[in-house]
C-alpha cells in the first residue's frame, strides 16, 4: 500500500490493519484486510472528500478488489492538520 500510494507524494502516511478485529467476518475469509489509513497530501488541495477518496482508489488500483476489503480513509491536506 506504501508503495502505490507514494505516487499521492504523501507528507504523513500512516496505516493501520485491523483485520484481527474482523476475523471471521465475509470478506476476512476471502483474504481481504480491514485497514484505516490516514494520509496528508498536498495533492488534496481543493479537492472534496470524494475527490480524494477517488484518488486514493487509483492509487490502490487492484488492491481494491484483492488484498483490501475494507478502508477507513481519513484523507487531509497539510493545511487541515
Amino acid at each position: 500500500m506504501r508503495q502505490r500510494l507514494a505516487a499521492l507524494a504523501p507528507v504523513s502516511l500512516e496505516i493501520v490493519d485491523e483485520s484481527h478485529i474482523h476475523a471471521g467476518h465475509a470478506g476476512a475469509r476471502n483474504g481481504g484486510g480491514h485497514f484505516v489509513l490516514r494520509i496528508v497530501s498536498a495533492q488534496f488541495s481543493g479537492k472534496n472528500t470524494m475527490a480524494r477518496h477517488r484518488m486514493i482508489y487509483s492509487a490502490l488500483g487492484e488492491m481494491m478488489k484483492r488484498e483490501i476489503h475494507a478502508l477507513n480513509i481519513q484523507a487531509k491536506t497539510p493545511d487541515e492538520i
